[in-house]
Formats: structure tokens, C-alpha cells, sequence
């Protein structure tokens, strides 16, 4: 666990806290470094800030790190700002919290933290590879309508020769209708 706070007492405080729940290793992020470079050397499993008086440009630490390397992120604060909460949330907070002189329970806070990240990452992944089928999708269906028209050929056809030819040379047919378009763009196609 990464712990990011400049107050000293707030920071041993929580340095106990974490260490009566769990025997992980807790860093302190030295001063004067940046947050992306300490969680690329140190790679984290969660990052924790504590911020007295947060401000916006430690949400934009916080979005590269999300970009970067991206980790489940807990975010305390000591006042309650809407506004802030929805920024850092956008910006990757996994657990936004705002607490008092007195932390509370902090174990299901970053447990909630990281269950809420994994189902973000979870989502994140099958978004993209849902984006990267219909990207595929349509590269076949636009690369079978060339071979339609060029060859003068019905779909079936069209769509078992791409077929053809990705099984003969053990390749993906989105790869193969990708280089049909590149060849119908050069003029190439025979």
C-alpha cells in the first residue's frame, strides 16, 4: 500500500490503523516526489491519500496515475465537497471519504475500495474488447463488400473466401479483411 499525506500525524495515525488490518507492506511517498513516479517504482496494490485541504491538482496526479498504473485509489479528505467528490471520482478515486479528527474502520473502506476498482477494471476490459469486435465486425463487412462488387459475388461467398484465406494462411479474418481494405485503398485488388 501507498500512503500519500504531507501531515506527519495524520499519516502515523493511518500507518497503524493499516498495520492493525493487515501485515501489507505500507510505503510513504517520500516528499517532493510525484505521485506516478512513486507508484511506477513502488507499484502498488492501492494507493491511499490523505488530504487535509484537497485541491485540483492533486486530481491530476491522480488521472495519469489511473492512465498510467492504474491501482484501486482510497481518498480521504476532511470536508465534505460534492462537487470535488464527483471530480475525483472521474479522476479514479475508488473510495472517496471524508473523516474527522478520528479515522473510522478503515479495513472495509479499502476492501470495499478494491472490489469497486476490480468491477471497474472488469467492465473497463470487456468494453474494450466489445469496442474491439465491432471494430472487426465491420472491417470484415466493409472488406466483403469490396470483394462483392470487384468480383461481383454474393455475401456468402465473399464472406467463405476471407474465410479461405485466413484458415489457409492460419490467421484471423479481421487481419485478412484488414489487408483486403488496404489493398482496395492502393488499388491492389484482383
Amino acid at each position: 500500500m501507498l500512503l500519500v499525506d504531507s501531515d506527519i500525524e495524520r499519516t502515523a495515525a493511518l500507518q497503524q490503523r493499516l498495520r492493525d488490518i493487515s501485515d501489507a507492506t505500507v510505503v510513504q511517498a517520500p516528499a517532493g516526489s510525484t505521485l506516478t513516479a512513486v507508484v511506477a517504482a513502488e507499484a502498488p496494490d492501492l494507493v491511499i491519500v490523505d488530504m487535509g485541504r484537497p485541491d485540483r491538482d492533486a486530481l491530476d496526479d491522480l488521472r495519469r496515475v489511473g492512465a498510467d498504473n492504474a491501482r484501486p485509489i482510497v481518498m480521504f479528505v476532511d470536508r465534505d465537497d460534492r462537487a470535488f467528490m464527483e471530480e475525483a471520482i472521474a479522476a479514479g478515486v475508488s473510495s472517496y471519504n471524508v473523516v474527522g479528527s478520528a479515522f473510522p474502520d478503515v479495513k472495509p473502506i479499502v476492501m470495499a475500495a478494491v472490489a469497486i476498482f476490480r468491477k471497474f477494471q472488469k467492465t473497463t476490459d470487456d468494453l474494450k474488447q466489445a469496442q474491439t469486435a465491432l471494430m472487426e465486425r465491420e472491417t470484415i463487412n466493409r472488406a466483403k463488400a469490396a470483394i462483392m462488387r470487384k468480383w461481383r459475388i454474393d455475401e456468402p461467398r465473399a464472406y467463405g473466401w476471407l474465410r479461405k484465406r485466413a484458415m489457409d494462411g492460419n490467421r484471423r479474418i479481421a487481419d485478412v479483411a484488414a489487408e483486403i481494405l488496404v489493398a482496395v485503398e492502393r488499388g491492389e485488388l484482383k
